[in-house]
């Protein structure tokens, strides 16, 4: 994976005349499309949900026998597939336009799953967590990383990507799969740790408020130092004493609104203080 220097000359003018069609209204597709609206880029949105129902295209148009769509899909330039990875292969077979660029922005699928049929193609993957409901307007600190079936591809793709955004890198599926896991890990699964700690705090007289400053602390130290030097907290340390006491509290907690039982949270209490203990030189923190 490095920085792309393909081509860096393509004017984002030439993306401004391009036509535009993004299939998939979802969350990626909502953002992406109020992003290019913002940079004066018109594109068009297309629910791709209808297009996968029989007997019906995203407009309401009848299929042919063999399940094509009659007409519904836009013309374009560039089609960028904003769906679901277990319908892409579905919604990608829709679509015939093999003179125009297709892009997924998937960070698990391959190029490939555009076939033969679609010999411009790559893929536009934006790092960032997207809803419907917050859109983002700024995009300028989003990395993109990208993937074309060749030289010219790339420097298309790169052109349609720094309308958005500087930040802008080549990676292939192999650094894409990990850098999704690594995003998982980082974005999903932190934010199942603040559900949980939203649990803990019910039937308190503390807000979940509370931890904001702790965590957006947590999240500023590792823009300077490595995670693994940021590490705090008794398992960390190898207090024992305080990890027994927390797993006391956590076998009594009972809340009837909570999302998790107190089952699910110890033994995640536990299984986490055991992994940070382990990296950390406390390879018994949590026998008992």
């Amino acid at each position: 994976m490095h920085i792309c220097k393909i081509c860096s000359t393509f004017a984002v003018a030439k993306v401004t005349i391009m036509k535009i069609a993004i299939i998939g209204a979802g969350s990626v597709g909502t953002n992406l499309h109020h992003a290019f609206e913002l940079k004066g880029i018109k594109t068009e949105l297309v629910h791709a949900r209808p297009l996968t129902e029989k007997g019906v295209t995203g407009y309401g148009l009848p299929v042919t026998g063999d399940g094509l769509p009659v007409t519904g899909v836009p013309v374009a330039d560039v089609y960028i597939y904003t769906v679901a990875d277990h319908v892409l292969a579905e919604v990608v077979s829709l679509v015939h336009a093999p003179k125009a660029l297709h892009l997924h922005t998937s960070g698990s699928m391959p190029i490939e799953v555009f076939g033969t049929d679609k010999p411009h193609a790559g893929v536009l993957y934006f790092l960032q967590s997207f809803n419907r409901v917050e859109l983002i307007d700024d995009w300028s600190g989003i990395p993109c990383f990208i993937e074309g079936r060749n030289i010219d591809d790339i420097a298309a793709i790169y052109s349609l990507a720094q309308s958005l955004t500087s930040r802008i890198y080549e990676a292939n599926q192999h650094d894409r799969e990990r850098l999704h896991i690594a995003a998982v890990f980082a974005n999903n699964y932190s934010n199942l740790m603040y559900r949980i700690a939203a649990d803990v705090l019910r039937n308190t007289q503390i807000p979940f408020e509370a931890l904001l400053p702790l965590i957006d602390r947590t999240a500023a130290k590792v823009h300077t130092i490595r995670p693994a030097d940021a590490q705090t907290g008794p398992a960390q340390r190898g207090d024992k004493a305080v990890i027994a006491h927390h797993m006391e509290v956590l076998s009594d907690f009972r809340n009837q609104n909570a999302e998790f039982s107190s089952e699910e949270i110890a033994a995640l209490y536990r299984e986490l203080a055991a992994l940070i203990g382990k990296v950390h030189n406390h390879p018994t923190l949590t026998k008992e």
